[in-house]
């Protein structure tokens, strides 16, 4: 049977699917690899990999194979951070997936101050979709996520802020005048239900579509856009500085005159939670909003 540092090995080959790339990650030279590999096959039975000039393909069995270490490396982890739980201090991994938009604009604040606080804790981040991120938490990749919107979630839920959603402009004052301006709507890809939200708006206001309409990937290319007068473009306080800019905010609101507003949400199983390092992050979360809130 192989040790979990073999584990590690081939699970480093199947990311990387490429000998001298693996051996740079796995700080050894490729012949060395090259060699523990082949005894790796030969406790086995069986070819795991296939060279060629592209690189490695994985057989039918390596596919099999890899799946098993995956599997033992991930239950590996699990219980090295039940062991840290156990001991006093906070240390470990922290895994956390994040809405883009929170993580480019909210987030770096509250992990400087989390690092600052528990410097051995290691950070493990992945940021996307809200729609991804719950992906992540199903999947158990992560041990908490922070989503926008109104989570389907049977787990923990702890709310984070609302974030307003601003008509942003250089010139219109008012949200009617995009009736009368030639500049586009600039909008960004987003998950459907943000998207959602802004055309319920839209149609409840003005009953038609926009004349012209820009649609990017990214959403600080839309508001560069937007600071930039090439068009107008409907953004989250959360992206928008307080002030120093010349540019026009002009609050959504619904029908009853209430602000319309995006919600944030830290989600997680209650197993998670019961971890030091996430019971830490979600203290230092706590703290910052509370601070936040008092300026």
């Amino acid at each position: 049977m192989s040790s979990l540092s073999e584990f590690q090995l081939l699970a480093v080959l199947a990311q990387e699917m490429n000998m001298r790339k693996a051996s740079e990650r796995l700080f050894v030279s490729q012949p060395a690899l090259s060699q523990r590999l082949q005894t790796i096959e030969k406790e086995w039975g069986t070819k795991l990999f296939i060279r060629s000039q592209k690189g490695l393909s994985l057989t039918p069995a390596g596919e099999l194979v890899i799946e098993f270490v995956n599997d033992v490396l991930k239950k590996e982890e699990k219980v090295r951070e039940n062991l840290y739980s156990l001991q006093s201090g906070v240390s470990g991994t922290l895994r956390i997936a994040v809405a883009s938009i929170v993580g480019q604009n909210w987030l770096p604040e509250v992990l400087k101050k989390f690092v600052d606080k528990y410097p051995q804790v290691k950070i493990s981040l992945i940021t996307g979709w809200s729609s991804e991120i719950l992906r992540c938490l199903y999947d158990d990749q992560v041990h908490i996520g922070i989503i926008r919107g109104t989570p389907d979630w049977k787990g923990v839920k702890v709310h984070l802020f609302k974030d307003p959603l601003y008509l942003v402009d250089r010139d219109i004052t008012k949200p009617e005048q995009v009736l009368n301006t030639d500049r586009p709507f600039i909008q960004f890809k987003s998950d459907s239900n943000y998207y959602q939200e802004i055309q319920d708006w839209w149609m409840m206001n003005f009953k038609t579509s926009p004349k012209r309409t820009v649609v990017v990937d990214q959403i600080e290319t839309c508001k560069q856009m937007a600071f930039n007068g090439i068009g107008y473009a409907i953004l989250p306080a959360i992206t928008l500085p307080k002030g120093g800019q010349s540019i026009f905010k002009i609050p959504l609101v619904d029908e009853n005159n209430i602000p319309v507003a995006r919600d944030t949400w830290l989600l997680g199983y209650e197993s998670a939670f019961q971890l030091k390092q996430v019971q830490a992050f979600v203290d230092i979360v706590k703290e910052h909003i509370s601070e936040s809130s008092d300026l």
